[in-house]
């Protein structure tokens, strides 16, 4: 663990194995610390808040470009650490190394443009001017499936805005948090500003972040049910709170859309990171007229997806995070094929050769998945593209709309009024026209209803860590 500039043992001497989920060989053993573990880093994350938040926002900029010029440095070995311990194929860590720096660098730009303004008075002798400060003390969870971009998501806001932090990473990802405190810290984060606390059972920590009354701030990453309990708790005790939660993505592809065009973008995204990632397209509703077209280019694109360890050439899916991740998918998958749905491609577990040792679950292609389903309402998390073919278009929108998520929604058509009532209809944070990649440092991120509060990421990211101060000068 990292508390006030020092990596330190846990107060128990405990410590939990990192394993890699491709083969399950033991890659690390860090820390497995507590409630006095995450206390400590809590303290002295408060007491560097004073002389940080003290600091210019053009020395935060320095440090933050200095981190970004760092994690570019060093992509390689991160982008392989990654690799052995989430699983993803090597270019997709390599590309979320890039995602990840490129928060550095966009908040240290962000740091400069926070500022107030002077409002005006009824009063002739009175002036009002107002001030954007840090909140102060952060307690941040991040989630396993993106386990730097994740990090430089909220830390680079965090930090620009003048707030210290202390971070609780994901239990099956620890190492790649490790890394990016020591780029951090190299690039000159005085001692206390981060604080880093692994831990095994992640629920003493979360009960401290969301009670203790030096936390002026909670941010989490993860699922809807542990999101909504953090955010309780932290809410009743009055701290700001932002959490980025599930998704459950419809995909429409409308009658005048290039069917072709869209099948290549839904198997591009849909099987990215294993399908572990909450803007994952689970819903693809495809128009009957285009269905036949979108089918046969997805059987394809599908086929050609190549499962296993992230270190060899052209894997494209690589291992699930754990074995209950497999069973949940197999059931999924298992339940629709029992109520009548068809899987053209897939459809098993993966268990020969050398895939025994590890979590990993065929690149898989539904059809004829309809509402009956679990995987029509449950978010799958996995390389599972289910398809639902529709009539009319006048429905499609509701049916899309039709769940207790809203974080992300893709659609492809050609027809520029399509579009538009698209976006403006669907019930979701982010809207992919034409396109499967709506996402950057420069926008922000983040989800209606279920799927979350607040936005990461653009100016609404530093925003989360930002209060407004008002004063009133009577001259």
């Amino acid at each position: 663990m990292f508390i006030n500039g020092q990596w330190s043992s846990a107060e128990s001497g405990n410590e939990f194995e990192v394993t890699n989920p491709a083969t399950g060989e033991v890659i690390g053993l860090v820390p497995d610390g507590g409630a006095p573990d995450a206390e400590a880093a809590i303290v002295a994350a408060d007491a560097a808040f004073g002389s940080w938040s003290k600091t210019t926002a053009y020395e935060r900029a320095d440090i933050l470009y200095r981190a970004w010029q760092l994690m570019n440095d060093q992509a390689e070995d991160l982008a392989a650490l990654m690799t052995r311990e989430q699983g993803k194929p090597l270019k997709a860590s390599r590309a979320e190394v890039a995602y990840a720096a490129s928060f550095l660098r966009y908040y240290a730009e962000e740091a400069t443009r926070v500022a107030g303004e002077w409002l005006p008075s009824s009063r002739a002798n009175q002036r009002f001017l107002s001030l954007r400060q840090p909140v102060g003390v952060v307690a941040a969870v991040t989630p396993w499936n993106y386990p730097i971009s994740m990090l430089t998501r909220k830390m680079g806001p965090a930090l620009a805005a003048g707030c210290t932090i202390v971070l609780k990473p994901a239990e099956a990802t620890p190492l790649c948090a490790k890394a990016v405190f020591e780029i951090l810290t190299e690039a000159g984060v005085p001692d206390g500003v981060i604080n880093l606390v692994t831990a095994l059972d992640p629920k003493p920590i979360g009960e401290v972040f969301t009670t203790h009354q030096l936390v002026n701030k909670v941010t989490f990453t993860g699922s809807t049910a542990v999101g909504r309990l953090l955010a309780g708790v932290a809410a009743s005790n009055l701290k700001r709170v932002s959490v980025e939660l599930g998704g459950h993505a419809p995909f429409i592809v409308y009658p005048d859309a290039d069917p072709v065009r869209a099948a290549k973008g839904a198997a591009a995204l849909k099987f990215l990171n294993s399908g572990q990632a909450c803007i994952s397209p689970n819903r693809l509703y495809v128009h009957e007229s285009a269905a036949d077209a979108f089918i046969s280019t997805m059987v394809e694109r599908v086929r050609k997806v190549k499962a296993g360890p992230g270190t060899e050439e052209g894997v494209g899916v690589g291992p699930l995070v754990n074995a209950a991740a497999v069973t949940k998918v197999a059931d999924q998958v298992d339940d629709a094929v029992t109520r009548g749905a068809s899987a053209l491609v897939g459809g098993t577990r993966l268990t020969e050769d050398n895939f025994g040792a590890g979590h990993f679950y065929a690149p898989t292609l539904l059809t004829g998945v309809d509402s009956t389903m679990k995987i029509y309402r449950e978010e799958t998390f996995g390389p599972v593209a289910p398809v639902i073919t529709y009539t009319d278009d006048d429905d499609v929108l509701a049916l899309a709309n039709d769940t207790n998520y809203g974080l992300a929604a893709y659609v492809y058509t050609n027809n520029l009024s399509t579009a538009m009532t698209a976006f403006e209809g669907l019930r979701f944070g982010i809207i992919g026209i034409n396109d499967v990649n709506p996402t950057s440092a420069a926008a922000p991120f983040g989800g209606m209803k279920d799927s979350g509060l607040g936005r990461e990421g653009g100016a609404e990211g530093i925003s989360e860590y930002l209060e407004t101060k008002l004063g009133g000068f009577a001259i």
